[in-house]
């Protein structure tokens, strides 16, 4: 199964990397567009813990970064979540990998 990639494949990983692509939410040459953990954690179902698991991994092997703003208290910080350049290529290449297995 040549570009399926076994860090996306697992199906929350691939639902938070589709999610975050398909939003715009990707780092870009000279600039960054995020998405909130919070809208993210709503369009992928996850809790707050297993949607930070599988961000960890994927931040683990260079696939997103997170990017803590503060607030007034740790109830108001926000976190936002960028796929990077090479989640952004591992994506497509794994997502390039489904169809040609799918049959188109």
């Amino acid at each position: 199964m040549s570009g399926i990639d076994p860090v996306i494949h697992p199906l929350a990983r691939l639902k938070i990397c589709a999610a975050l692509y398909h939003a715009g939410a990707v780092e870009k040459q000279n600039s960054r567009h995020e998405m909130r953990f919070g809208a993210l954690k709503d369009k992928v179902d996850l809790s707050d813990s297993a949607l930070s698991k599988q961000l960890a991994t994927l931040e683990e092997h260079g696939y997103v970064t997170r990017f803590r703003e503060y607030g007034s208290t740790r109830a108001r910080d926000t976190v936002w979540v960028t796929l990077t350049a090479a989640g952004a290529r591992a994506f497509e290449n794994h997502t390039a990998a489904l169809r040609e297995i799918a049959g188109g």
